[in-house]
């Protein structure tokens, strides 16, 4: 079968291809939550505190709000979108609908780089958790990476149902951490000494005000623009949701939901980490600008440092939950491009007994470590330590935001080209949402720009995509397979033109 429409073949695949490729279906409402709540919530636990340095508490907590706004209109956009387009796929999927093979092909690219790296960053966290609780060698790490990911990817291949159970635990246990934390702060918060307490020097830059009481907005409307990509730490990854649609048990009436519960719980979380942790007595705002582990830094304000192995130990479930849920993501992403033809075929071979896309996670663990490894090993501990921490961050940060303006952009055309699809759920804020998103996205991208880490992260982006999209244009879309998100998409194209044709 050929679509000369958009230069690419497709050839119809028999059963066994499918079979071979087969998922489970087991996750329900509160699966679907735990995924995406767990997905995202090392954000809570450090990361999203730099934005001090550019805003200060004022400019942190609206830039939050705003990136919150963004977060809302896409995940009603795809908690529309996802139960109408049932598949793995997701923001591939949706793009595929919308806008093509090529903007679907453009969208999932975008997400590959996402969900490859953002394993790789976190895990980089994680072991610098680890080297600081039990006094261990940074020389070590790239051991520690490779033990983590073993242990992870073992979880993830060796049954569906184990993996969720994981995903719920874990998710489970970050949040009843984050809850004792706010318990535990709430009695001994002194907001206006603490959280208030950045100034500006002379050089422009974050100065601290040892009696606090400093400005709401100490940089301006500038310094709450420029805080903006730090907020989106706090959602991060929530939009990974839609790929377990093949796996949940009724994806129409389970996703939504999901969904929904998700953003909210993360919103009321991310609102009580900003206002508490930086209130406490001996922290501060200006300390939380530059620390690395601001999680355990409130702890020990309120518990001393006796019991810092414990607490770094506890700290540590946040960046574990989302390790783990994306590298879940992961897996599923890069299946359903390589089931539909867009990535090399064999990538998406599920196994035969745990039906879990486990050729697709092992590739892109090892492209994940692959990446850290040379940058590591080429520029020595310190140095490759922090380029994987910036530069890589980066890298997965523009996949992010570039593939939320693509899923918007998909929204709108789906509302517009194709009004009577099944929706079993539609967005409160339709289209004036999606153009919200793609707005804030944008901005959003402007200020990351002033990153010089940004700015190389983007350059690496552009070398992965060139290589991909060489690939696909020479090779993949003469090789594309009528999966069902393919299916999907040419069915409701030709049913588009015959009502078109029917009305002229």
């Amino acid at each position: 079968m050929d679509s000369s429409s958009s230069g690419v073949s497709y050839k119809k695949a028999d059963a066994s291809y499918f079979e071979k490729r087969g998922l489970s279906r087991y996750a329900g409402v509160w699966s679907l939550w735990a995924l995406g709540v767990g997905a995202v919530i090392s954000g809570h636990f450090s990361g999203w505190n730099f934005g001090f340095a550019t805003g200060g508490w004022g400019g942190m907590l609206v830039a939050g709000i705003i990136i919150a706004i963004m977060y809302l209109g896409l995940t009603f956009s795809i908690a529309e979108m996802s139960p109408a387009l049932p598949h793995t796929g997701a923001a591939y999927s949706f793009a595929r609908t919308a806008m093509g093979p090529w903007g679907g092909f453009i969208t999932g690219l975008c997400e590959n780089v996402e969900y490859v790296l953002t394993p790789a960053v976190i895990v980089t966290f994680i072991t610098a958790y680890v080297n600081s609780i039990l006094g261990l060698d940074p020389v070590y790490s790239p051991l520690l990476w490779v033990l983590f990911y073993i242990i992870f990817l073992a979880l993830n291949v060796f049954g569906l149902e184990l993996s969720f159970k994981v995903t719920l635990v874990i998710t489970l246990i970050s949040l009843g951490v984050l809850v004792f934390f706010w318990i535990s702060a709430i009695p001994n918060i002194d907001f206006s000494r603490w959280a208030l307490n950045i100034g500006v020097g002379p050089d422009g830059k974050a100065v601290e005000l040892p009696e606090g009481n400093g400005s709401f907005f100490p940089f301006g409307i500038s310094g709450v623009l420029a805080t903006l990509p730090f907020a989106v730490w706090l959602f991060l990854a929530i939009e990974q949701l839609p790929l377990a649609a093949e796996e949940s048990v009724d994806p129409k009436r389970d996703m939504p939901k999901g969904i929904i519960l998700g953003i909210i719980t993360l919103m009321v979380s991310a609102f009580m980490i900003v206002l508490l942790n930086p209130s406490l007595p001996g922290v501060g705002a200006f300390h939380l600008s530059s620390a690395l582990e601001p999680l355990l830094d409130g702890f020990k304000a309120v518990y001393g440092d006796s019991g810092v192995v414990l607490l770094g130990l506890v700290a540590l479930t946040g960046l574990i939950a989302s390790f783990h849920t994306i590298l879940y993501a992961q897996g599923r992403q890069i299946y359903s491009l390589s089931r539909a033809g867009y990535f090399p075929t064999a990538l998406s071979i599920t196994h035969s007994k745990f039906k879990t896309p486990h050729v697709a996670m092992l590739t892109g663990a090892i492209v994940g470590l692959g990446v850290m490894m040379i940058i590591w090993f080429a520029l020595g501990a310190e140095q490759g330590g922090s380029i994987i921490g910036s530069v890589l961050l980066n890298m997965a940060v523009f996949g992010a935001m570039f593939s939320y303006i693509m899923q918007a952009i998909s929204f709108i055309l789906l509302r517009k080209n194709l009004p009577h699809i099944e929706r079993p759920f539609r967005s409160p804020l339709g289209v004036p949402g999606a153009v919200l998103t793609i707005i804030i996205a944008v901005v959003t991208l402007l200020y990351q720009v002033q990153d010089p880490n940004f700015t190389k992260g983007v350059l690496w982006v552009a070398i992965w995509f060139a290589v991909a999209i060489a690939y696909f244009a020479v090779i993949g879309r003469h090789r594309l397979i009528l999966s069902p998100e393919e299916e999907f998409a040419m069915e409701h194209k030709q049913a588009a033109l015959n009502a078109s044709a029917a009305k002229a």
